[in-house]
């Protein structure tokens, strides 16, 4: 068993209902691979309201400002800061760390100024600005990582490495979802792994938020503003 760490004790908690939005980014100019699950959570679970994809940044808008006096969770798969210099952030390391025995392979973390990663990093903050600039008042933001919230969670890690390629796998993966209390998964079909990704960061979101995270990286500010959590 891996020991959890908690999130930052002095952050308050949120009422019992709140907007939980589960975001599986990709690059500013691959919008049909970015996908959104909006959630409804409480302290007994979460409920599933609508599944999205294929939304650039102007899609995203009405769903980050909505309900402006309703608490919102945001849990974002993507970089959310990087190091001066690049490389590893040490949230990148002691979560590689965490997941390697597990199985998962260590290219599951990259450094946020990978080439590969650059302009999902990119996105990413400026996503967090977007939120923080339309949902000023009751918002708190997340780094998450999907995979890493299934393992750590206790999903079969055969299944998430099958993510992408698998629709079973995709299929147990929110049987499993379900088992751990997220409704509306049911009426899912045949859902792409980027679908099935946002699903996992808004429960890995919304546990990080009733401070039940399984893994947290406390947020670092200035430079590292946002808790990295699974």
């Amino acid at each position: 068993m891996i020991a959890a760490l908690a999130p930052d004790s002095a952050t308050p908690a949120y009422p019992s209902q709140q907007r939980v939005l589960g975001l599986d980014l990709a690059g500013p100019g691959n919008a049909a691979d970015t996908a959104l699950a909006l959630c409804r959570g409480n302290d007994r679970g979460l409920t599933l309201e609508h599944l999205y994809q294929g939304l650039d940044d102007t899609d995203l808008l009405p769903h980050l400002g909505a309900e402006p006096d309703t608490p919102l969770v945001l849990g974002l798969d993507a970089p959310l800061s990087y190091n001066p210099g690049g490389g590893d952030r040490s949230g990148d390391r002691n979560l590689r760390r965490t997941l390697k025995p597990l199985g998962l392979p260590s290219g599951t973390i990259m450094p946020p100024t990978l080439t590969r990663m650059a302009y999902l990093t990119l996105r990413g903050m400026a996503v967090a600005r977007l939120a923080s600039l339309l949902h000023p008042q009751h918002l708190r933001i997340v780094e998450v990582h999907p995979g890493g919230c299934l393992a750590l969670g206790g999903a079969a890690v055969a299944a998430i490495v099958a993510l992408k390629t698998d629709p079973e796998a995709r299929v147990s993966l929110l049987n499993w979802l379900a088992r751990q209390g997220m409704d509306g998964l049911d009426s899912l079909d045949e859902p792409s792994d980027h679908q099935v990704a946002a699903c996992a960061a808004a429960w890995g979101a919304w546990r990080w938020s009733r401070g039940r995270s399984a893994w947290c990286q406390p947020a670092q500010p200035p430079l590292h503003p946002y808790d990295f959590a699974c």
